[in-house]
């Protein structure tokens, strides 16, 4: 990383050599009542980046009041991808339902809201449940 001087000129490599970028594609730990089907971490700086992929393999969440799912677990992602900061907002969706979670300093993957769509689940379904994409970045 440029250390900028008073004098230096400006340059394309010296702006383009930020922190390297790391990804990660393991140590997501899957709840009980879901299958994972991708997931992928990745941090520049202080930025993270997490998406997963998710297939609802439980029983179907259903919506209680308006657009309000009980707090359902999907799993934990790795300490070191955790936030720092508090409690962070993110979304879902499956092209059809979309909604809430919440990622807490813990590492806990949370779903919270659907916009009044059930998430249909394997076990009372046939094998028909609904495959979840969750995307959030924060500053750790």
């Amino acid at each position: 990383m440029t250390m900028w001087q008073p004098g230096m000129a400006v340059s394309a490599d010296r702006l383009n050599d930020g922190p390297p970028t790391i990804v990660e594609a393991t140590g997501f730990t899957i709840a009980s009542g879901w299958d994972l089907n991708d997931f992928s971490m990745a941090r520049a700086g202080s930025v993270v980046e997490l998406n997963l992929y998710v297939h609802r393999s439980g029983t179907t969440l259903t919506i209680t009041g308006t657009a309000n799912l009980n707090d359902t677990l999907v799993g934990t992602v790795p300490a070191e991808w955790c936030p720092t900061r508090g409690t962070i907002n993110g979304t879902w969706d499956d092209g059809t339902a979309e909604g809430g979670f919440v990622i807490g300093t813990d590492g806990i993957v949370t779903l919270r809201t659907s916009n009044g769509e059930a998430i249909v689940g394997d076990a009372t379904s046939a094998g028909n449940g609904r495959n979840l994409r969750l995307h959030i970045v924060f500053i750790q």
